[in-house]
């Protein structure tokens, strides 16, 4: 329905366009022919998001895992856990290079092929994984050549430009495509693109593109308030959705070629309010965390991250998130129990790992769509 009322906005807007252009004109069309020539300028507009889906097709790859540790539990909607059917990846270097996302990875598959664009099966390894991005790398070896997309660079992305999604995360043999706009930039710690195409298990490492057909970023569930293992698959079919853009990730990309796994950067704190005061009261400490190293304790006010005052929690959670673990911050806060104003170095460290029932399981509840949708 979405679409439809898309493509009925796209007609109007067209039509309008075209009578605006030629104002200085004498009007001669009638208006059937008016909307006759809006039919004309949609159907151009759907053979351009068709070019853009075959120009992704040589680069795009689709991927199978088999075997693993015991699948996550928990279903998206209904649809699937992750770690079940086959999903997207993008080859970003002609040596075999391809960047997909971690959904499909948590049961640490023993064996991966993929599909390239040539049609040829290869099996692949799985490297290093990014957990802020929610994206992973895998290697075929032996092969040179291979195709890759051309990226769109920062200042030639746009909130309001076309965005498409393409994803074979069902098997297909043919992409599904899902047509939208950029609805944000910056956003998620500013590691992800806001997008109103369709973001589903069945296009997760799959491309978003531009009407050229060039790669804006790579589609991920990601949420903004929440690194957990299922956050942002609920916001599925919601018209929010995000995408990581891979331009300037060089260096990133050569840490996963060594195998490490980034994780998000973990204070180590919970907090509340400071009523009558400045910052965030820490009510709570955990234990061996970045905080507790520190010598941060119970009732102290956390009041400036690096030299920038902390507003609220969510303002501290925001620039954390900008974060990984290892990097180091600075920290000032109120000490109460030595009544002073303290400043620390801290390295972050990396969130615990849940609890699991059993080695390699780990639970997801169900995840149902939000009954209120998040703000854009």
């Amino acid at each position: 329905m979405r679409n439809k009322a898309a493509l009925s906005t796209l007609i109007g807007l067209l039509i309008v366009l075209g009578n605006s252009a030629n104002a200085w004109q004498p009007e001669t069309s009638s208006p059937d022919e008016k909307v006759q020539k809006g039919i004309q300028a949609m159907m151009l507009t759907s053979k351009a998001f068709r070019v853009a889906t075959e120009k992704t097709k040589p680069w795009l790859v689709s991927i199978e895992s088999f075997g693993g540790v015991s699948a996550v539990q928990g279903r998206i909607g209904g649809i699937r856990g992750q770690g079940e059917g086959n999903t997207t990846g993008i080859m970003i270097s002609d040596d075999g290079y391809i960047l997909t996302s971690t959904f499909n990875f948590v049961q640490e598959p023993p064996i991966i092929t993929v599909i390239t664009g040539d049609g040829k099966r290869r099996v692949a390894k799985l490297l290093g994984r990014d957990n802020t991005r929610k994206i992973c790398l895998l290697k075929i070896d032996n092969v040179e050549g291979m195709p890759t997309p051309d990226i769109v660079a920062p200042e030639d992305l746009e909130v309001g430009q076309w965005a498409i999604s393409i994803g074979m995360g069902y098997g297909d043999t043919n992409p599904a495509i899902s047509m939208g706009i950029v609805s944000a930039t910056d956003r998620i710690a500013g590691k992800a693109v806001q997008t109103d195409a369709n973001i589903s298990p069945a296009n997760y490492g799959g491309p978003l593109v531009d009407i050229e057909g060039r790669l804006i970023g790579i589609c991920a569930p990601m949420n903004p308030t929440s690194q957990a293992v299922g956050a942002g698959v609920e916001w599925y079919d919601s018209g929010i959705g995000f995408a990581v853009p891979i331009h300037g990730l060089e260096d990133l990309v050569e840490r996963l070629k060594k195998g490490e796994t980034i994780s998000p950067a973990f204070l180590g704190v919970m907090t509340g309010p400071n009523p009558g005061g400045k910052g965030l009261v820490v009510t709570q400490v955990v234990e061996d965390s970045a905080a507790a190293k520190a010598g941060i304790e119970e009732n102290d006010s956390l009041i400036l991250l690096n030299g920038t005052k902390i507003r609220d929690l969510m303002d501290l959670q925001q620039r954390l998130g900008r974060f990984e673990s290892g990097d180091e911050i600075e920290l000032t806060y109120l000490s109460k129990s030595e009544k002073k104003v303290k400043k620390e170095t801290i390295e972050l460290g990396a969130p615990p790992k849940p609890k699991t029932e059993k080695p390699g399981l780990q639970r997801v509840p169900e995840i149902k769509k939000p009954t209120l949708q998040p703000g854009g």
